[in-house]
């Protein structure tokens, strides 16, 4: 019998300068892919270096976590970025986590868009396929880690390049599979029993309800854990080993 498969990722570096957002070195310990903010929503250079070296030691593998160019509000805000400049933009981010990562002795394996950016790649085809200009930019043929049936994986898998279906632990879905706004009540799960039970449907059952109450298709072999909410590192703890125990195998995507 084969075991189901899931990878752990989760948005590492995040902090800026003194200031520290994510708990890096605990969730290191549990994840198997880490999402490296790269400097335009969070992140510097000290914070990027720091975050590869403790990933390439721990073997997770790191990706690049790239934004729209938004430090004060956190790459969450809407804009709108010519596609040439987001393009370029993208193959800067992902050109410097680069640097950092072959400095620790490992690679870049992979692309995730961060916060609106990875919301209007969804469904705006013309910023989706400026994201995948950007990666194609920055050279070779990094995965795509994002929504699937989303514009972004329809562009990515046109240029060439393999895409990663992700699921989240801890937000709400419509009943199209898109992720309800954050903006609106419920759209992020807090209760931690339900974020738990919620990541075992999706990894076991590759399903999730809706909030309209529907039961929908989640065909996924990433799931996301948010590093940003208090209590993250425990909580993505006890997740990994409600998964082993219910026979999922917790591993990289290749």
């Amino acid at each position: 019998m084969t075991h189901p498969l899931i990878d752990l990722n989760a948005d590492l570096g995040e902090g800026f300068g003194r200031w520290t957002l994510t708990d890096d070195e605990a969730l290191l310990s549990v994840i198997t892919s880490a999402n490296v903010a790269c400097g335009f929503h969070g992140g510097d250079p000290s914070t990027m270096r720091r975050v590869c070296e403790l990933a390439a030691e721990r073997g997770v593998r790191i990706g690049a976590q790239v934004s729209y160019r938004d430090l004060a509000g956190f790459g969450r805000r809407a804009m709108d970025v010519p596609p040439q400049e987001l393009a370029d933009e993208i193959a800067y981010q992902i050109g410097a986590l680069q640097v950092f990562a072959r400095s620790a002795g490992a690679p870049v394996g992979y692309v995730k868009p961060h916060g609106a950016l990875y919301n209007r790649s969804v469904h705006d085809e013309e910023q989706a396929a400026a994201v995948v200009q950007g990666v194609l930019l920055a050279g070779g043929s990094l995965p795509v880690l994002g929504l699937p049936g989303s514009r972004l994986h329809e562009a990515a898998g046109r240029a060439g390049l393999p895409v990663v279906a992700e699921a989240f632990a801890d937000r709400a879905y419509t009943a199209a599979g898109t992720l309800v706004p954050r903006r609106e009540p419920g759209a992020v799960l807090t209760e931690p029993d339900a974020v738990v039970k919620r990541s075992l449907e999706i990894a076991r059952d590759r399903t999730v309800r809706a909030v309209d109450g529907q039961r929908i298709e989640v065909d996924v072999r990433s799931l996301c854990l948010h590093g940003d909410t208090p209590g993250a590192a425990a909580l993505a703890r006890r997740i990994r080993t409600e998964l082993e125990a219910a026979g999922i195998r917790v591993e990289a995507f290749t």
